[in-house]
């Protein structure tokens, strides 16, 4: 059984949380496609941010973005979104422009909603990002842990598949973290355009087993523990069709024998009925239990693009705020399924509006 989960305390650390991931600029379509639209809103995102965005603007906690930007106007613009989003950017190394992008360059992120049969569709622009470029020695972890103190620190899949000098920063930075006492949480992300030319699964695996033994709460989906982990979910139909919690038990059971370190093992379940009607749950497994959040059938889904995040966002508050486990499945379950209700990569929520989802809350109108 793995050791019980310890957050350092908030005295002596100026950040509740610390991520490390790409921030990207990303271009909605509203209700048309990408390949007929004249127009697009535009939206900050990444896979990582996401979370600690979620902390800070939903929940309150002090986060802060290790990230990379490319010196131009679009950088300025991703600069100016994060700002909005209150996470604080002093540690987002800005590289000088050339002028066109042959050498570096912000990453930009097409992506439709989708609606009934027709599924969401994303289509990025992010090789020779300014984040993907990054080196081990470039950031000074000792100063983000050390000196100025973190509680939890957050990356994951998406991140790691940029480039080959990615998965190193990941390491460097998870070790300092680490060695400072700092909870580490991992989000597997599986997404295979990204890995497709650098060797697809295979890979993949390679890389997120080397960083496993460096993870406290591992976080996925029935996807992403299959093909970045090697875990396969049995009791499934190849569609995921159903939400099948005993599936998932042996999958995250045989996930924390093989890494012991694992403190907390979190899953989201989602049946896609169409693109707008999904079935969501999660469940989260720590201490050798296993605990479920209610399962929310038929869910009405605006914009599914960060949901999973949304959902680690408030999984983490839970853990790091000492609710437990129950109460944090349940918290992100809760945030994931109304942060799908908005549009952009970015929740929209409130704190008292993921309390009210917790406890059954009905979509009454409040006046």
């Amino acid at each position: 059984m793995a050791e019980s989960l310890n957050v350092k305390s908030k005295e002596g650390c100026r950040w509740d949380m610390v991520s490390l991931g790409e921030v990207m600029l990303r271009f909605d379509p509203g209700e048309g496609r990408i390949h007929t639209t004249r127009s697009f809103q535009v939206w900050e995102g990444g896979g990582e941010y996401n979370v600690a965005r979620g902390l800070r603007r939903c929940f309150g906690m002090g986060t802060a973005v290790v990230t990379a930007l490319a010196d131009n106007p679009i950088g300025r613009l991703v600069q100016d979104l994060i700002y909005q989003g209150g996470v604080d950017q002093s540690h987002t190394l800005w590289v000088k422009y050339d002028g066109v992008g042959r050498e570096v360059r912000n990453g930009l992120n097409f992506t439709e909603r989708g609606f009934g049969l027709r599924a969401a569709l994303g289509c990025s622009d992010r090789g020779h990002t300014a984040v993907s470029q990054l080196r081990p020695g470039q950031i000074d972890w000792e100063e983000i842990f050390g000196r100025e103190g973190a509680r939890w620190f957050h990356t994951g899949g998406i991140f790691c598949a940029l480039s080959e000098t990615t998965p190193l920063v990941a390491r460097e930075a998870m070790e300092a973290a680490r060695s400072h006492g700092t909870a580490v949480s991992y989000d597997l992300n599986y997404r295979e355009s990204l890995w497709r030319s650098i060797g697809g699964k295979a890979r993949a695996q390679s890389v997120n087993r080397e960083l496993a033994p460096l993870v406290d709460v591992m976080i996925g989906n029935e996807e992403d523990f299959t093909a970045c982990l090697g875990l396969e979910v049995e009791g499934l139909d190849e569609h995921h069709s159903k939400l099948e919690v005993d599936s998932f038990r042996r999958m995250i059971e045989r996930a924390v024998e093989e890494s012991p370190n694992f403190k907390v093992v979190a899953t989201t379940l989602r049946n896609a009925r169409t693109a707008t009607i999904n079935d969501w749950g999660a469940v989260c497994y720590a201490g050798g239990e296993l605990y479920q959040a209610q399962t929310r059938e038929r869910l009405e889904i605006f914009d599914r693009v960060g949901g999973g995040d949304s959902f680690a966002s408030g999984l983490i508050y839970g853990l790091m705020t000492g609710r437990g486990p129950e109460w944090a499945v349940e918290c992100g379950a809760a945030h994931g399924a109304l942060a799908m209700t908005t549009p952009g990569d970015t929740t929209m929520a409130t704190l008292a509006e993921v309390e009210r989802v917790m406890k059954g809350g009905t979509a009454r109108v409040a006046r």
